[in-house]
């Protein structure tokens, strides 16, 4: 795996991936994703939330390019040991928040927007599709903010009222919400 742009572009890492129920954004799909992004996100502006963030390869990507306050939640704790031995190697502590908490009692539970959401549930999860309604629903997404949900063609939200785009790397899709 590999940061694709801004300050640490092609930093390689490799998480121990033994029994991680965690399935990376491949580097393919990750990198039309962030050209996607470049045009709508002002990174540097930016407050963002990785929700399912695995390794923590989007918010290491966000920072990268100028985020200064990303948050990453995840339940898995190897995934979050590995994130934190990340922000040591990376030297982003400041700029990155950890929260070892289930995805779903972390979107209940939240009180704060952001301006750019990405969410990677895992692909066998049954309720991926109702992911964007809970989030909403939540107010979490910041005026002319955007929700990215990855999942599978499986998952089908183009009737979803506040979809805006959607984009497909093989087998991976990015469905692109907004409440704007």
């Amino acid at each position: 795996m590999r940061i694709i742009g801004g300050e640490f572009s092609g930093h390689r890492f490799t998480p121990p991936a033994n029994k991680w129920p965690t399935r990376p954004t491949t580097d393919i799909a990750k990198e039309g994703l962030y050209n996607i992004l470049n045009n709508k996100i002002d990174f540097e502006e930016v407050k963002f939330l990785d929700l399912f963030g695995g390794t923590g390869s989007h918010c290491y990507e966000c920072i990268s390019r100028g985020c200064e306050d990303a948050t990453y939640v995840d339940k898995h704790r190897p995934a979050v040991a590995f994130v934190e031995l990340m922000k040591e190697k990376l030297n982003i502590k400041d700029k990155l928040k950890v929260h070892t908490m289930d995805v779903f009692k972390y979107i209940k539970n939240c009180d704060q927007k952001f301006d750019y959401i990405f969410a990677g549930p895992p692909y066998p999860l049954k309720n991926i599709a109702e992911i964007p309604d809970l989030i909403i629903e939540a107010e979490m997404i910041a005026p002319d903010g955007l929700l990215v949900l990855e999942h599978n063609p499986h998952v089908h939200l183009k009737k979803h009222p506040q979809l805006v785009d959607q984009r497909n790397y093989g087998e991976t899709f990015f469905s692109f919400f907004s409440v704007s």
